[in-house]
């Protein structure tokens, strides 16, 4: 992909005030992104209380987003690659501020699941957009590693503050859930009409309408039957059938790319070793991140009696820490290298799950048990950019939304399969229970399945830096160097 702006040669850049607004700007919206996926969940009881809307409706507010999101990330990052990115991220990003606007003005539930999904679907294009956006405009090394820890630090932190938006907005009342993203939007979207440079769509590669309809429907499909299946039974002929249907979307894919002249997508940057084990990091962080985060909400307010704001400031320190981590995160992967940042931290969030599974209880002490462990998984959050950052290096420019693409879907259809266990796992353990030591008891299995994934991603991250170490620390080994340890570990 060619850009009216190409980045310098070196890794020295200047960052010039557009350089830094262009960079906020992109920010911003990652920081939307994030927010909207976790605020929702703290006005789902008022949504419900309003439109009248049974339990799996409510469910649907959250998995429709995850569903349009998860599903068309690989599509969508490959298009901004053969399309043009600064077209495609402002499409989308309008897209995005249009949804929103509709959702807070709708009474009706399966209009509301609507815009959610087609919010879902807008994010799907702005997140890998943004990520390539700043990695074909930085160049590889110190440049780019203070770029993206800044932009990751920003998703990041929308995800660990919806909780505190969430409780601020519904107590005035649970559509400013959905309007306060829009005036945002809209900003940030008249920045980047500026402030994004012009770029070339690819001259070809961009007709490959059978690859995107079986990768896209694959990836929509498996969203679906993962988000059901806990309800309709993960043995039933329908999820049976569904899996089935993927498996095949998924081999008519591979079976096109292999044979046609463009591909969408090139195969052969599934087995780079560094988006390999980057993928796995993302899908341990996110889906024991989300598990946890939605064991401890409904524990913590509905057997607890802790209120949405309570919830949202106990929680806090995990936000805080994610937004001072934006101050030192690229220093430390300038010293210390990716995979020791990823492999530390991810080690530290599996202890404070450990935490969890251990010492919670009916009547927790905030000092004394909640905010050590909270301290201890937020530290894994500050690994985050880390893991952004070995995804993308050594990529060529015009694959760079490939691989944001590749990154962002395993997290988001991983962590949907993650939830889907441990909600499976919890509501096995809970049916019948009543009093909070019983709910407890059913919960403990969830919290220790999400640990359990959490201390995989980091074993992981520990055999691809052991083997790092022995190659004499190269960041970019041959996958047939490290793949075998990885397959073991997985």
């Amino acid at each position: 992909m060619s850009s009216t702006s190409a980045p310098p040669a070196t890794s020295a850049i200047r960052w010039t005030s557009r350089t830094w607004a262009m960079l906020i700007t992109l920010c911003i919206v990652l920081f939307l992104d994030g927010l909207d996926v976790s605020m929702i969940g703290v006005a789902l009881p008022s949504i419900g209380a309003e439109l009248d809307l049974s339990t799996s409706s409510l469910q649907w507010l959250i998995s429709g987003y995850v569903l349009g999101y998860g599903g068309l990330l690989l599509v969508g990052g490959r298009t901004a690659d053969l399309l043009g990115r600064r077209r495609v991220f402002l499409i989308a990003l309008a897209v995005f501020a249009l949804a929103s606007l509709l959702g807070g003005l709708v009474s009706s539930g399966p209009l509301l699941i609507i815009t959610r999904f087609i919010k879902g679907l807008a994010a799907a294009f702005t997140a890998p957009t943004g990520l390539s956006i700043i990695t074909t405009n930085f160049p590889e090394g110190p440049a780019r590693n203070r770029a993206l820890s800044i932009y990751t630090v920003f998703g990041a932190g929308g995800y660990s503050s919806g909780l505190l938006f969430g409780g601020l907005m519904t107590g005035v009342g649970w559509r400013w859930t959905f309007l306060l993203p829009v005036p945002i939007a809209l900003l940030a979207l008249a920045a980047a009409w500026v402030l994004i440079p012009k770029d070339k769509p690819v001259g070809e590669g961009g007709h490959d309408f059978v690859g995107a309809l079986t990768s896209g429907g694959a990836m929509l499909l498996l969203v679906y039957t993962v988000v059901t299946a806990p309800e309709v039974g993960w043995a039933s002929t329908r999820t049976i059938l569904s899996f089935i249907g993927v498996a095949a979307l998924l081999a008519a894919f591979v079976l096109v790319e292999s044979r046609i002249a463009h591909p969408l997508i090139r195969l052969g940057i599934l087995r780079k070793p560094t988006l390999l084990r980057a993928s796995i990091a993302i899908v341990a962080v996110g889906g024991s991140y989300f598990s946890w985060q939605f064991i401890v909400t409904l524990f913590l307010q509905d057997n607890l009696g802790w209120s949405p704001l309570e919830l949202a400031l106990a929680l806090l320190p995990i936000g805080l820490m994610v937004t001072l981590s934006a101050v030192f995160s690229h220093k430390l992967v300038d010293r210390f290298g990716t995979s020791p940042i990823i492999a530390v931290t991810m080690t530290v969030m599996a202890l404070g799950y450990l935490m969890f599974v251990l010492r919670l209880d009916t009547d927790p002490s905030y000092l004394g048990m909640l905010l050590p462990a909270l301290i201890l998984i937020g530290v894994g959050w500050i690994g985050f950019p880390a893991i952004n950052i070995q995804a993308t290096s050594g990529i060529d420019p015009d694959e760079q939304g490939l691989a944001a693409g590749v990154l962002q879907t395993s997290m988001q259809v991983g962590a949907a399969i993650v939830l889907a266990v441990t909600t499976a796992v919890i509501a096995s353990g809970t049916q019948g229970s009543t009093s909070p030591t019983a709910m407890l008891d059913g919960y403990r299995p969830g919290l220790a399945f999400a640990a359990a994934v959490c201390a995989v991603g980091a074993l992981v991250a520990l055999l691809g830096l052991a083997a790092e170490r022995r190659q004499g620390g190269d960041d970019d080994l041959d996958a047939s160097e490290v793949e075998p340890e990885l397959a073991s570990a997985a």
